[in-house]
C-alpha cells in the first residue's frame, strides 16, 4: 500500500556504555529499522512501505485465486507501481488537486455500504484483518486523486475529429454496430520510454514475448500479467472488467473481434507500448442493430461555488446543512432559489433532461447512481460542490446532433485508455528516479 515516505535510513545507536573498571567507551552498535529503496524526485519510498504494500497484494492475489509469482519478481513489480503512483500524486499536488477530509468521510461511508456494514463494522474488520485505519483512509484518498487525476488529465488529451465521427455512423448505418456486444477482457501492457534506444525496444519485446510464451503454455493469465504488466491493473491480474466492444481501445477491439472466449492475442503493438489481450467471455451480439435512442435523466441541484470568499470546507459544510434540511421536509426548489450559484437557481434548481455526456463526469456518475427522487450527498466537480435529485429518467429517439453527440463520447471512451498511457509514460519519463534496491 501506498505509505508516505518514512525517510528513517539508520538509526544509530547514541548511547556510550562506560563501566568504572574499564574506564573506556563501548559504542552501540547502529540498528537498521528502514531503508530507502528508491528516490522519486524528492521523496523517497522505504523498503517498510515496499513490504506493507507487497503484504496487502499477496493477500489479494489469493483472495482472488491467483497464483503468486515469485516473491523478487512481485517486488519488482510492485516498487515499478510505486514509483508510477508517486509521480502521479506528486504532479496531482503541484497542480491544486486535492481530496478534503469530508469528501473521504462520504467514499468511506459509500465503501462501508458497498459491504452491508456500519461504519463501526466496517473499521473493526479491516483492523481484525491488521489493516490500520488511518493508512487505510490515506490510500482510499490516494486512490481518489489518481482516478480524478486521470479524468482530468485524459479529458484534456483526448480529441475526436468529425470525420471519426462520420466513420463511426456510417459503420452504424451499414449494421456493423457493435455496441450490443459486451466483452470481458483482461490484459498486459509492458509499457515503452518515449525515447526508447533501439537496445532497449529489444529487451521490453523479449519480455513481452516470454510473458506470451509462459501464458501459451498454460500459465494463469492474472500470475502472468502481475509478474510482467506495467498497468496499474496489472496486480490485481489485469482485469479491465466488462464493456463493450465499441468502447475498448481500437488496438483491443479489432484484436478481441478475432478470439474466441480463452484465447489470447499475438503480441499488439502501440506508441505506449506492448500488449496482449485475452477474451475471458463475451454477451449479446448477434441480434439486430439497436434503435437510435439515447437515454435522459432529468434532474435538479444546488451548487455552491469555490471561491476566493468560500473555501472547499465551507463550501461542503454548507451543502451538508442544506441536505439536513431537505431531509427533514424543506422544499428543494425554494432551497436552490436562495442559496444556488447558478442560472438554474431560478428555475428551483432544475436542469431541464439531461443526455448522458451533457455534464461533467463527476456530476454524471453520482447523478447515474441516484434512484428517482433520491437525494445525493455533496459531490464536488469542477464548478464547486452540488445536491442532485434525479426526478425523471426517459429513453428518447435521437436526433441526427444527439447522435452525433453520442458517438463523440462513445469515441473519446475508446481514446481514454490510450491517452492515460501516454500521459503515464510521459510524467514518468521526465521524473527523476534513483534505485537503491542493493543498499544495505
Amino acid at each position: 500500500m501506498k505509505y508516505r515516505a518514512i525517510l528513517l535510513c539508520l538509526v544509530a545507536g547514541l548511547a556510550i556504555a562506560q563501566t568504572p573498571a574499564q574506564g573506556q567507551a563501548r559504542r552501540a552498535q547502529p540498528l537498521e529499522v528502514d531503508r530507502i529503496i528508491a528516490v522519486v524526485n524528492d521523496e523517497a519510498i522505504t523498503a517498510y512501505e515496499l513490504r506493507a504494500r507487497l503484504a496487502t497484494v499477496e493477500r489479494q492475489l489469493r483472495d482472488q485465486k491467483v497464483q503468486l509469482p515469485p516473491r523478487e519478481v512481485l517486488e519488482k513489480q510492485l516498487l515499478e507501481r510505486m514509483i508510477t503512483d508517486r509521480v502521479q500524486l506528486q504532479y496531482a499536488k503541484e497542480t491544486g488537486l486535492r481530496i478534503s477530509d469530508l469528501d473521504l468521510d462520504a467514499a468511506m461511508r459509500r465503501i462501508a455500504e458497498g459491504n452491508k456494514l456500519s461504519m463501526q463494522d466496517f473499521r473493526a474488520l479491516l483492523e481484525k484483518d491488521g489493516i490500520a485505519w488511518a493508512k487505510f483512509r490515506e490510500e482510499i484518498r490516494e486512490e481518489i486523486i489518481l482516478s480524478r487525476l486521470r479524468d482530468r488529465e485524459v479529458q484534456s488529451r483526448v480529441v475526436v475529429s468529425d470525420g471519426e465521427i462520420d466513420n463511426y455512423l456510417a459503420n452504424l448505418d451499414t449494421g456493423s454496430d457493435s455496441s450490443n456486444i459486451e466483452v470481458r477482457t483482461a490484459h498486459i501492457i509492458l509499457r515503452v520510454p518515449e525515447q526508447a534506444s533501439p537496445d532497449q525496444l529489444m529487451r521490453i519485446g523479449a519480455r513481452a514475448r516470454a510473458a506470451l510464451d509462459q501464458v501459451r503454455r498454460g500459465d494463469d493469465f492474472a500470475k502472468v500479467a502481475a509478474s510482467y504488466s506495467d498497468a496499474p491493473d496489472g496486480l490485481s491480474g489485469g482485469l479491465m472488467g466488462v464493456r463493450p466492444l465499441d468502447r475498448l481501445p481500437a488496438l483491443y477491439a479489432d484484436a478481441v473481434k478475432k478470439l474466441k472466449p480463452g484465447e489470447v492475442s499475438d503480441i499488439l503493438r502501440s506508441p505506449a507500448g506492448f500488449h496482449i489481450v485475452k477474451l475471458i467471455d463475451t454477451t449479446g451480439g448477434g441480434g439486430p442493430k439497436p434503435a437510435a435512442t439515447l437515454k435522459q435523466t432529468r434532474a435538479r441541484h444546488i451548487l455552491i461555488k469555490i471561491n476566493e470568499l468560500v473555501s472547499e470546507a465551507e463550501a461542503r459544510r454548507k451543502l451538508v446543512a442544506l441536505k439536513e434540511r431537505l431531509d427533514n421536509g424543506a422544499d428543494f426548489a425554494e432551497l436552490a432559489r436562495l442559496h444556488s450559484n447558478d442560472l438554474s437557481a431560478a428555475k428551483g434548481g432544475d436542469l431541464g433532461w439531461l443526455f448522458q455526456g451533457d455534464t461533467v463526469p463527476d456530476f454524471e456518475a453520482a447523478m447515474d447512481a441516484l434512484k428517482i427522487n433520491q437525494l445525493s450527498q455533496p459531490v464536488q466537480s469542477p464548478f464547486g460542490f452540488h445536491l442532485i435529485q434525479v426526478l425523471e429518467r426517459r429513453t428518447e429517439n435521437a436526433t441526427d446532433e444527439r447522435q452525433r453527440l453520442a458517438a463523440r463520447q462513445v469515441l473519446r471512451e475508446r481514446k481514454s485508455d490510450e491517452a492515460y498511457q501516454d500521459w503515464v509514460r510521459q510524467i514518468r519519463d521526465r521524473a527523476y528516479v534513483e534505485y537503491r534496491v542493493e543498499e544495505r
